[in-house]
């Protein structure tokens, strides 16, 4: 493969302003609005010129949130810090910073619409 192999990443939800809200206040930042006539969407910041995968948070009628088998991991400066903003805004963490080997460290947490999300920092 020329690329990383994820070049997108869309995160289902129920209720957008809720979900919108955890993840601004999870890695503190603003999310753009890119709706359309059939789904209600709202993009985390990217470059397309950027190495990495853009990606959003979608509400589409008849796709529901949470249940599903994909995971995203975002990157971070030290998880730990977003797994506790997780919990603080809504989430639940489901497994707590742990050391993947000379890979760095990785946190599961759970959206407030029941998206289990990975986040990954080496530190």
């Amino acid at each position: 493969m020329a690329n990383n192999p994820v070049g997108w990443f869309e995160i289902y939800v129920q209720d957008m302003t809720r979900a919108k809200t955890f993840y601004e206040t999870l890695f503190k930042t603003k999310l753009e609005n890119a709706t359309s006539p059939e789904w209600e969407m709202w993009t985390f910041p990217h470059a397309m010129d950027k190495s990495g995968a853009g990606g959003a948070l979608v509400k589409m009628p008849g796709f529901p949130s949470g249940g599903n088998s994909t995971l995203v991991y975002f990157s971070c400066v030290d998880c730990a810090e977003e797994a506790a903003r997780a919990k603080q805004n809504g989430g639940r963490i489901f497994k707590e910073k742990w050391a993947i080997g000379p890979h760095g460290f990785i946190a599961l947490v759970t959206d407030t619409e029941g998206n289990m999300i990975g986040l990954h920092s080496l530190k």
